[in-house]
């Protein structure tokens, strides 16, 4: 049914029935007056879905992103937009269906002249699933969805992104519908003027709407860097760290925040960015808490607030960049792109694993968290020593690999830090144990082809001894 036919239709029903008494009255605001409209019965084959409403926006547009052309006129786009809206709350929806089945439609719709459902598309999906030949019960705007299109976002997202309603929404669905509207108003008013209109529209205060800004503005970003520009279900499951991400960098650019570490800068920043968009990009691999690590509360808790921690865990992470092998392109062909997206970013990830167990990505967060901890234990010794010796216990040193040189370097580089300390502290203990170990030697079963250096050894060890004695 096309539009003239669907104006026409709807059009019938109103002339037919305006003067009903059984039928509803309801109070809505329409252009800034509360009028009391009636509520109509229109059968559901008059109706259209509105393809860009709040509870389905990231996905519609996704799908376009692809390429991908949405008739809602046609039963192949009608298809597409019942599935998108039973998938994004799909327990929900089947406690409506059911009440639908034994109720009936409970909440009034909204619907322009010509059929686009303003408020009401899930649950005229619904209706649609119990029976295609029923009816919506809805107010009729007197436009289209062209000719006033401001009025009818506002009165849309009034609706929908009530606190009652926004509880059933994915939550980067928001973000999305905030920089929609502000997109529809900034030609017409000021960015001011924008941001307390949608502030008033969706029921929040105009610092809230500025955070949904700054936050999909950090989100768009994030899929720019990856080549995933509009791909708006690849954000799923990420919006705490975005908002993390959106209070760092604000805090941090300017080069004058106390949470970050001495003489940082912008560039700083920058890498601060990238490394958590690589973080991002496979947070199903680990504890979102983790995240925190980058640059979370005061400096003394986050990478970013010192700047040897900050240093090395940064030229770790880009080196470990630096040995993936390059991936392949995006295939925005592909008949599932979320799910080819997916498997990108899991290559991704697996890749950094450069043939051991672990990511090394992981590998380098975790290292550098306990850098975290003992710089806050810095004051404490007796305990840092502790966990150094139970580490150090827990080492299997008959275990082949930890023969290999490398590793052998790494002990040998560990025992003279521990000297090093004792000589300044105490050079007695030293002294004393050398010694000990002296004594611990049993000479008869040194090997042949060491005597003569062992010699050699003894003699030195004596001339230094010489003049401490003397």
């Amino acid at each position: 049914m096309n539009k003239d036919t669907r104006i026409q239709k709807i059009q019938e029903i109103i002339d037919r029935d305006q003067n009903r008494t059984d039928l509803l009255n309801q109070e809505i605001m329409w252009e800034k007056k509360l009028e009391s409209k009636k509520v109509f019965n229109i059968p559901l084959e008059y109706l259209i879905y509105n393809k860009y409403n709040g509870r389905i926006l990231s996905r519609t547009k996704s799908l376009e992103k692809q390429n991908q052309i949405i008739d809602v006129e046609s039963d192949n786009g009608r298809s597409i937009i019942e599935k998108l809206l039973w998938d994004s709350k799909e327990d929900r929806n089947k406690k409506t269906e059911a009440s639908i089945k034994e109720f009936g439609q409970q909440k009034v719709g909204i619907i322009t002249r010509d059929g686009v459902i303003i408020d009401g598309n899930r649950r005229a999906m619904l209706l649609n699933r119990v029976d295609r030949l029923g009816v919506f019960k809805a107010i009729v705007l007197p436009v289209t969805l062209e000719e006033n299109p401001i009025e009818i976002e506002r009165l849309e997202t009034s609706y929908q992104m009530g606190e009652d309603e926004k509880l059933g929404y994915n939550p980067i669905e928001k973000y999305l519908k905030a920089k929609q509207i502000f997109d529809k108003l900034i030609p017409k008013i000021s960015e001011k003027d924008a941001i307390k209109s949608i502030a008033d529209w969706m029921g929040e205060r105009e610092s809230t709407v500025k955070e949904y800004l700054d936050v999909i503005n950090k989100m768009d970003e994030y899929l720019q860097y990856l080549e995933y520009d509009g791909i708006y279900t690849q954000l799923d499951g990420r919006e705490d760290q975005f908002l993390s991400l959106t209070k760092w960098l604000d805090n941090f650019y300017g080069e004058n925040s106390k949470r970050a570490f001495d003489g940082y800068k912008d560039d700083d920043v920058d890498d601060l960015k990238t490394i958590a968009f690589d973080y991002l990009r496979f947070r199903n691999e680990y504890d979102g808490k983790e995240f925190r690590n980058l640059a979370e509360g005061n400096s003394d808790k986050h990478f970013f607030g010192d700047k040897k921690i900050w240093k090395s865990f940064s030229s770790k992470h880009y080196e470990i960049i630096n040995s993936l092998p390059k991936e392949a392109d995006v295939d925005f062909n592909s008949n599932n792109l979320t799910k080819h997206l997916n498997s990108r970013d899991k290559i991704f990830f697996e890749n950094s694993k450069l043939g051991q167990e672990n990511s090394a990505f992981l590998e380098n967060l975790n290292d550098h968290k306990y850098n975290i901890g003992y710089n806050k234990a810095g004051d404490e010794p007796e305990k840092l020593i502790k966990r150094a010796s139970q580490t150090f216990d827990a080492i299997k040193t008959n275990h082949k690999a930890f023969s290999q040189p490398e590793i052998q370097n790494l002990v040998e580089e560990l025992g003279e830090k521990v000297f090093a300390t004792l000589i300044k502290k105490s050079p007695l203990r030293i002294l004393n144990y050398i010694i000990s170990q002296l004594e611990s030697i049993d000479f008869d079963k040194v090997p042949e082809n060491e005597i003569e250096e062992i010699k050699l050894k003894a003699k030195e060890i004596s001339k230094i001894c010489y003049p401490i004695y003397k």
